[in-house]
């Protein structure tokens, strides 16, 4: 399928858009719900206030809701945009890194820049994502693993209410799969009005509102958060996300992509939101003949679902007031349960090449270890200590039998 804008699209008539309409709200609510609980966690985690995680949560949702509907309707191809989820699951592993949320916003806005730049000058592009595939699947399992044990965590800290969560999440998963994570939600919410109450509801921050937040450029922080973000931005969500518009046919513009999605992590970034890129997992919903038969009206799946992502920004801030009213234990579990599977894809990717699995596991032990060096976070000496591995015991050693 050509880059150029392919027009059409809308003559089908109401009911024949009510398809991928409906599969991009879709798409919104379950992106949406699985991911926002890590999203606040992540923001929190590096020193935001209750308030600071709601502006990110809500500058994210009406960011990736303006880029799902300009870049669609400009290009005419199911362009789908998201947060990054393996990016907010690595705020919450470099909690230790800082507590100054101005740095830890000079990092996203770092970010932004590389992500731009990239776009700008493929080469840098290119080297982010020759980073070895077993060194960047065990980064990301490392980082993914200490999230992933919190619902064995939260069962046995808070049973009452995490085991509910745990086996709705368990029996939906075998039956509808892609409703699991948010039905999970949906019994914490309830766990937590029992308990808690009903305060959360009328909290100061429960009303959608941005808030301005200066950056702090910390080199340290740069290093250890913004670096990491980057890589897993792309190697996690950017590339992947090309990878499955291929896959349905389709030749998204990468430079449009990558600078777009890029400034407007920039744009975010002020506003407590750390990064933006294509979707994966919804985009596969989205690009797939279950939006619609005729691949040059599936775009039209992604313009429902900005839409969806403008409506369900007006809740970021009953979202974070439910979130710091619950224990934290019980939703990092939730977050939990929504990444193994990419837990599983990530050890899965790291594990693949028999001759590199040494050093795959030295980047899996020592991201997982949460170390801070020199006030640099482990998911940086991961890599870094896997590349040694790597280069030491032999980058192109042939397999052996």
């Amino acid at each position: 399928m050509s880059e150029r804008p392919q027009r059409g699209g809308l003559r089908d008539g109401p009911r024949g858009l009510l398809q991928p309409a409906s599969t991009g709200i879709v798409a919104a609510i379950t992106g949406f719900a699985s991911s926002f609980v890590l999203v606040i966690a992540g923001l929190r985690g590096v020193g935001a206030s209750e308030s600071q995680a709601s502006s990110g949560l809500l500058a994210l949702c009406l960011l990736v809701g303006v880029l799902c509907i300009a870049l669609p309707w400009y290009f005419r191809m199911p362009l789908s945009f998201a947060w990054s989820t393996p990016g907010a699951a690595l705020l919450v592993a470099a909690g230790a890194t800082t507590d100054d949320f101005g740095a830890a916003v000079g990092a996203f806005l770092f970010c932004g820049v590389l992500i731009v730049v990239s776009g700008l000058w493929p080469r840098l592009g290119r080297a982010i994502t020759s980073i070895p595939k077993p060194l960047a699947g065990a980064m990301l399992a490392g980082i993914l693993l200490p999230i992933c044990l919190a619902p064995i965590q939260a069962s046995i800290e808070q049973p009452l209410l995490a085991l509910p969560v745990v086996l709705v999440w368990l029996v939906l998963y075998r039956l509808a799969p892609r409703w699991a994570v948010p039905a999970a939600m949906v019994v914490a919410a309830i766990g937590i009005g029992v308990t808690a109450g009903t305060d959360w509801l009328s909290a100061p921050t429960s009303a959608p509102a941005l808030t301005l937040v200066a950056p702090v450029f910390d080199p340290l922080v740069i290093v250890s958060l913004g670096l990491p973000l980057f890589v897993v931005t792309m190697a996690g969500q950017n590339v992947p996300g090309f990878a499955v518009l291929s896959t349905f046919g389709y030749r998204p513009p990468p430079r449009s992509v990558l600078v777009w999605s890029g400034m407007s992590t920039m744009v975010g970034s002020v506003f407590g939101a750390h990064n933006i890129n294509l979707a994966a997992i919804t985009a596969a919903l989205m690009a797939s003949p279950d939006a619609h038969r005729d691949p040059a009206k599936r775009w039209v799946a992604t313009v429902a679902s900005g839409c969806g992502y403008l409506i369900l920004g007006l809740g970021s801030g009953l979202a974070t007031a439910l979130v710091a009213a619950s224990p934290p234990i019980l939703i990092i579990a939730v977050a939990g349960l929504a990444l193994l599977g990419a837990l599983v894809t990530s050890i899965t990717g790291a594990l693949a090449e028999p001759e590199h699995r040494i050093s795959a596991i030295a980047t899996f032990l020592v991201t997982a270890s949460g170390m801070t060096i020199v006030g640099i976070g482990s998911a940086f000496w991961g890599l870094v200590v896997g590349g040694i591995c790597m280069l030491w015991l032999g980058w192109h050693r042939p397999r052996s039998g």
